[in-house]
């Protein structure tokens, strides 16, 4: 009975990871090559708010950055 209740559930894990694999339609992809649907919409806007951060925490490093807290880098 063990048995056949392992089985199911493994099944049934592969059959939903299955139906994730869906591929993106061609009139679909204007919707996703948006400029606010990116990782970092406004590269400049994120460099500026990392350089005050680190500038006033007095820390370095963690964003592809060195130097150190004093804001002058």
């Amino acid at each position: 009975m063990l048995r056949l209740i392992s089985r199911s559930v493994l099944v049934l894990v592969v059959l939903s990871g299955l139906s994730a694999c869906a591929g993106v339609k061609p009139w679909e992809r204007d919707l996703l090559a948006k400029p606010h649907m990116e990782l970092d919409p406004d590269p400049l806007q994120s460099a500026f708010d990392d350089h005050i951060y680190f500038s006033k925490e007095a820390s370095s490093g963690g964003r592809g950055f060195g130097g150190g807290g004093c804001g002058c880098n």
